[in-house]
């Protein structure tokens, strides 16, 4: 079946806050000029929102240069940061750090809690009163290209599909988006991004990504245990030769934010994510805090934590990258929607202009290149650009000590005394240790009350993929699961997936992993560990996914 196709000025991969802020930012400026415009936005999620998973502790220096008016708007900013706490954890005890020893720039004054996903909802009603066309529940599975090569637009994925690729009754092709620019907000490790990385070198003159991955949990706590506008930070156990933390937020409602974080370049094979984040929650100091509480929702996202050596070409022929699809993630201060929403108002801008004197695509989008080392979001990750491979040079207790030396020379003024860069010296998927020189973990079992397993997990993430389908998270090569990962690394899969998407089972012919696809809530993070890179992440149906209400 051929595929139809619409055309647009501007075309964005993805609604969240990157690509949304893009969208307002293009509408504004053709009421500005008085040019009608235009602008459509694609998101794989069922609606905008549903797949936003973020701690959050939001700075809103982007929103106020967007939407000056935000509050009078409505946006659902409610709870201003007004406890600021960093714990070092032990086993049995925490050590409070003072906040005057933390850098300046780690500071939360003036910064909000609450969900990203519901920001995000608001900025789509904003979008959408400007003029934009958002198109939920449809995913961008192809990069359509001119015949010189330029970014032509995209093509949604077919719907109806059976697993076997047979097309059921009721199958529809997918949707060819045309535009004379199309700018990708995917965010952490999009599957086109991937793809354009590769097809224009855009890492030509930058580091690698590397990642974490944030597991992280909504709870309706005792009221009286409730602070609003409390933030907690933590770092220790019970990781021990990783780096990473916790992080807790008091929000609105009775409700309280609690995560972790793990950086994906840890060596031991054996280590689970999603295990050391239910051990962190039965901690003296953490779990009097959720007894008596209920867990409502539950989610994981990769996270860019490259930082400013990580940063790709941000535009090609005919398009750009934005948001976390480019990784503006200042790791430290553990915060990336407002860099994220502020490049995509850069690449707007960028785009505009373009427009405006009539390149049609021809013409690279290199101001938006200028425009963002000029800015604000080049001299936030810059201060902080040494703490994140810090922590991989040094280890995670030293690397933490050199991290905040350097942070505090450079919030004083002084960081033109420490000059050097450290680059990324290996892959995350590269750390991984084999089996033969690691040391099993043994996980307590989760006692239903502060912690639990995957299944239970997964099912408050509303997560759902239309069964007959094909499967989403492809391999390369069929035979390495059972060849090199069983073998060597113990099936480590099993593990670093927080949704229990990938199983070893018993088999005629021996053990077989078995991939779950529809528990998968698509953060991406088996895409990045697997240590021959071997797992290939693709989008599934449009729709498909997690489901998150208010995360």
């Amino acid at each position: 079946m051929e595929r139809e196709s619409m055309e647009f000025d501007v075309v964005i991969v993805g609604g969240g806050p990157a690509g949304l802020s893009t969208a307002i930012r293009l509408m504004q400026l053709a009421g500005e000029n008085d040019r009608e415009l235009m602008v459509c936005v694609v998101e794989k999620g069922s609606e905008i929102g549903a797949h936003i998973l973020s701690g959050a502790v939001v700075d809103p220096k982007a929103l106020n240069e967007l939407i000056p008016d935000w509050k009078e708007k409505g946006a659902p900013l409610n709870t201003p940061v007004t406890h600021n706490h960093h714990w070092i954890l032990s086993e049995s005890g925490k050590t409070e750090m003072p906040h005057m020893l933390l850098p300046p720039l780690m500071s939360n004054k003036g910064m909000y809690t609450l969900s990203l996903g519901n920001l995000t909802r608001w900025l789509a009603e904003q979008a959408e009163a400007l003029g934009v066309e958002i198109y939920p529940g449809f995913a961008a599975a192809e990069v359509l290209y001119h015949e010189d090569g330029r970014v032509k637009g995209i093509a949604t994925g077919d719907m109806g599909v059976a697993r076997d690729g047979s097309h059921k009754d009721g199958y529809q092709a997918g949707m060819e988006l045309h535009a004379k620019y199309t700018l990708f907000a995917e965010g952490c490790r999009g599957s086109l991004t991937k793809h354009l990385e590769s097809q224009f070198d855009l890492r030509a003159d930058s580091d690698f990504q590397t990642y974490g991955i944030g597991i992280k949990e909504l709870w309706d706590i005792d009221p009286e245990k409730h602070v609003p506008g409390t933030v907690i930070h933590t770092q220790g156990w019970p990781l021990e030769d990783t780096a990473g933390g916790g992080f807790i937020y008091h929000q609105e409602n009775n409700q309280v934010a609690i995560g972790f974080v793990v950086t994906l370049d840890y060596e031991n094979p054996y280590l689970s994510p999603f295990d050391e984040m239910q051990r962190f929650k039965t901690h003296p100091a953490i779990r009097p805090l959720l007894e008596g509480g209920r867990r409502v929702a539950y989610g994981a996202r990769a996270i860019n934590e490259g930082g400013l050596q990580s940063v790709p070409k941000l535009f090609f022929p005919g398009g750009a990258l934005v948001g976390c699809a480019a990784g503006f993630v200042n790791v430290p201060r553990i915060k990336g929607s407002h860099n994220a929403m502020k490049s995509g108002m850069l690449a707007a801008e960028s785009a505009f202009a373009a427009l405006q004197a009539g390149s049609e695509g021809e013409v690279l989008l290199d101001s938006y290149e200028q425009a963002y080392k000029s800015s604000w979001i080049y001299d936030d990750l810059k201060k902080v650009r040494n703490a994140r491979p810090a922590l991989s040079r040094f280890g995670a207790t030293l690397g933490t000590i050199y991290a905040g030396f350097d942070m505090w020379m450079n919030s004083i003024g002084l960081g033109f005394l420490l000059p050097w860069t450290f680059r990324h010296t290996h892959r995350d998927n590269e750390a991984t240790k084999k089996t033969s020189e690691a040391k099993p973990i043994d996980y307590p079992k989760p006692d239903g009350v502060v912690s639990f397993d995957k299944l239970s997990s997964v099912f408050l993430s509303n997560t759902n993929h239309e069964e007959d389908q094909p499967v989403h998270l492809t391999l390369k090569d069929d035979s390495v699961p059972t060849a090199i990962n069983l073998p060597d690394y113990d099936g480590p899969e099993q593990r670093y997936c927080p949704a229990g998407v990938y199983e070893y089972v018993d088999g005629d012919n021996g053990r077989q992993l078995q991939i779950n696809a529809q528990n998968c809530v698509h953060c991406k993070t088996c895409d990045i560990k697997d240590m021959t890179q071997n797992i290939n992440w693709v989008v599934p149906e449009g729709g498909g996914g997690p489901n998150y209400p208010n995360m």
